[in-house]
């Protein structure tokens, strides 16, 4: 599929699509990757281990039966291994040490190569934990931060991988866009339950980063409620090992759902109390008790500024015209998916596409929370 279908842009990569492999330690290098993910808009090679530290403690993991990546020349592997992926995928490389400079060191090779660092702040096990590399950077915001900004000096786009659920997200993920990431990698994470798809719109009301969605994508079905409540991208990871053709199908289903509507992550409507802030864009005009009055709070603005902003919004494009419908406007009108004559019949009138529909929408509701941001009000959280 063309990148031109998504329009996924990052600094100096693209996505040609919004689905990804995963890193799984000691499994997603090239062969694996070349073999599952070849029609994947991101593969995430590793994790990495860049110092003897972490090589160490990878070396007890395996031990007791784990898989991982362990090297004498971790630097010389890592652009090896960038090189080897021939499916046009962009790359990323999920990597773990416990100071700063291989860290660094690894980012100009990654960078040289045309791909993205990814920073391992998710990893769990122990043997990483009590060496303070993976979800131990978590609880050390401070260095976590640090961290993203030496990093980032080298140019490189930086991916930062992070469990949810396991201290403040919030504040968490404000502290990683602060630093100066590019892309959170999200594992929503909810013990004994899956994705917890509450987390993820709230993460997507709360940062302007690229968000890439992890845990139990095993479906289209799976994807696309991610996709509705923010996520950029999805990741898979052991699914590919019972499904080896779902990369594929997933790559398929959304490419169709692209070509069809138009915004393939479209948000749920907010009155549901399930879609993100970008699903203002759907809401009526904010004359009665309903949940776009407490949605609009989070941005900072009123009823009048809200409503301003999207008659300001709608002046010269096709969604002025619609007098016909519910509040004379198309710019007020719901999803394209939710059933109404009234809405179709005006579409149908200007010679309108769903597609086309959609696609200002989607300018729609970046629009508003891009005003509301320049307004230095910003999402509030809670």
């Amino acid at each position: 599929m063309p990148d031109e279908l998504f329009d996924l842009k990052v600094g100096y990569t693209s996505f040609r699509n919004p689905i990804a492999l995963a890193p799984m330690g000691g499994m997603t290098d090239s062969k694996f990757t070349n073999q599952y993910a070849a029609d994947a808009g991101l593969v995430v090679l590793g994790g990495y281990n860049l110092d003897a530290m972490t090589q160490a403690a990878a070396s007890q993991m395996v031990a007791r039966g784990r898989e991982e990546f362990i090297s004498e020349n971790p630097m010389k592997l890592i652009e090896k291994e960038i090189r080897s992926i021939i499916n046009g995928s962009t790359v990323a490389v999920n990597v773990r040490s416990t100071t700063i400079e291989p860290l660094v060191e690894a980012a100009a090779i990654i960078r040289d190569n045309g791909a993205i660092i990814e920073l391992d702040a998710h990893c769990r096990q122990k043997e990483m934990t009590d060496i303070g590399a993976g979800q131990a950077l978590i609880h050390e915001i401070p260095r976590l931060t640090e961290w993203i900004r030496k990093i980032k000096e080298t140019g490189v786009v930086l991916s930062v991988k992070i469990r949810g659920n396991v201290i403040d997200d919030a504040a968490l993920v404000k502290a990683i866009e602060n630093a100066g990431a590019d892309i959170l990698h999200l594992d929503a994470m909810k013990e004994g339950a899956g994705a917890d798809l509450k987390l993820i719109k709230e993460i997507r009301d709360s940062t302007r980063m690229f968000l890439i969605c992890n845990n139990s994508v095993t479906s289209t079905d799976s994807a696309k409620e991610m996709f509705a409540r923010g996520a950029d991208m999805v990741s898979v990871a052991r699914g590919v090992l019972g499904d080896s053709g779902l990369i594929s199908r997933l790559v398929a289903d959304i490419s169709a759902t692209q070509k069809e509507a138009g915004w393939y992550n479209a948000p749920k409507h907010v009155c549901r109390g399930e879609g993100d802030l970008r699903g203002l864009a759907f809401c009526c005009l904010p004359v009665k008790s309903c949940p776009v009055h407490s949605n609009i709070k989070k941005l900072g603005l009123t009823a009048q500024q809200f409503a301003d902003m999207k008659i300001d919004f709608a002046k010269g494009t096709m969604l002025e015209y619609g007098d016909s419908t519910c509040f004379g406007s198309l710019v007020w009108c719901c999803k394209i998916s939710k059933p109404c004559f009234l809405r179709d019949g005006v579409l149908e009138t200007l010679g309108l596409s769903d597609t086309e529909y959609m696609r200002l929408k989607r300018e729609l509701g970046d629009y508003i929370i891009g005003q509301a941001n320049k307004s230095s009000h910003g999402p509030k959280n809670g």
